[in-house]
């Protein structure tokens, strides 16, 4: 029970933000050619390292990409170790049809979505917190 009422109170003030920009995911075997400053995120995969990077960043670079994305942080001070706060608005989106790439910092949680959907992806993130506001 203690788990619940902690993740109800993390969702009713996930205080989603949308930065600007328009933000893609590339591929790249290194970062000899690329400002660490300029990239958002990492991951190191078997078939290359995955980098986000703001798209005119990419372009300027020469890397291809196939998604571009709007990227919403989750204000609020999550822990690493939350259970279902992923899973509750993963889940909100994609009731709605929306596609989420999620990436954990330290302090808070961003989330990937198509640009097209950014601006319902916001509308579902507000609204699930209202719904556990009345909680």
């Amino acid at each position: 029970m203690k788990t619940l009422k902690k993740i109800n109170e993390i969702i009713k003030n996930l205080n989603p933000k949308l930065n600007k920009g328009e933000y893609v995911f590339c591929s790249v075997n290194n970062l000899d050619n690329i400002n660490s400053k300029k990239i958002i995120g990492t991951f190191l995969e078997k078939k290359g390292l995955s980098i986000i990077i703001d798209k005119k960043e990419a372009r300027n670079l020469g890397l291809s990409y196939s998604f571009i994305a709007s990227w919403i942080t989750l204000k609020v001070n999550s822990s690493l170790d939350s259970v279902g706060l992923t899973a509750t608005f993963s889940s909100a989106l994609a009731k709605n049809g929306i596609s989420c790439n999620v990436m954990s910092g330290y302090y808070h949680d961003h989330i990937f979505v198509n640009i097209n959907d950014k601006n319902k992806a916001m509308n579902i993130l507000k609204n699930l917190s209202a719904e556990f506001d009345e909680i």
